[in-house]
Formats: structure tokens, sequence, C-alpha cells
């Protein structure tokens, strides 16, 4: 009888090992940045804007938060967005900026693979105007 209850409260006491072991991931909020610049453009352009963007992802809720300013661009914004590309390759706009206006702020709920992009530092912000319609000044987001 001892022995089965022994038994009993080592096989329970291994159980609480385990599970305390194997228990849900923990949320995390992950902190981003990046500086716009026109020599971070592919190609680069002449520019003499220049811009921050710093950012949160919650690995919980999906949720990538941002905000940021831009300066010193040659005309209005016409667009700004966060791309996927690694440094010195450009790639197809991800989540737009809206309003592209200096100051900005914006939310978006992204993808599994979406975040895997970013959180390995394949994104990237451009802000495009008339002059430089590709792009006039860009930043590579980073933790």
């Amino acid at each position: 009888m001892r022995s089965a209850i022994l038994q009993s409260v080592l096989t329970g006491m291994a159980l609480t090992v385990v599970i305390g072991f194997t228990g849900p991931a923990k949320a995390e909020v992950v902190n981003l940045k990046t500086t716009l610049n026109a020599k971070n453009e592919v190609p680069p352009t002449s520019s003499q804007g220049n811009g921050t963007v710093t950012a949160t992802y919650d690995t919980a809720s999906k949720k990538l938060s941002w905000k940021g300013s831009y300066s010193g661009l040659s005309g209005p914004a016409t667009a700004a967005h966060f791309h996927s590309g690694e440094t010195g390759n450009n790639g197809a706009v991800v989540v737009p900026i809206v309003p592209n206006t200096s100051p900005f702020e914006g939310s978006a709920t992204l993808t599994d693979a979406q975040a895997s992009e970013l959180l390995a530092g394949k994104w990237y912000v451009n802000v495009h105007t008339e002059a430089n319609k590709a792009g006039e000044i860009r930043g590579q987001v980073t933790k």
C-alpha cells in the first residue's frame, strides 16, 4: 500500500515538472526601429530627407504598432509602406502606412509568415514622393 502511495506521489510530481517545462510560450513585445535616409534606397537617391520609425510587435496578439516621422523630402509624400525585402533588395508592399503624412502612427495584425520575416530583419520602411516614385528615403527595420 505504501509503495502504491509513494508511486502516485512521485508520478504526480513528475507530471507537474513536465507541465511546467512544456507550458504555453510566453507572450513577448518586441521593440523595433529604423532610421530612414536616401543612402538606404535601392538605388540611393540624392534626397536630403530623413526620418525615424519605432515599432512594437506583440507576439500574443500578432499586432504591429508603429510611430514615425520624416522631414526634408523633395516634396509631399505620395505613399509610405512597410515592404518585404532584405537590405539592398527591393520587395513588395506588405503593410501601408496611412496616413502618409508626418508624424504618423498606425497598427496592423500580421500573419505568422509576415511576423517571421519582420522579426528576421527582412522588412523595411519606404517613403515615396512624386520626384522619387520608387522611394525617396528608406530604412531596414531591426530589433
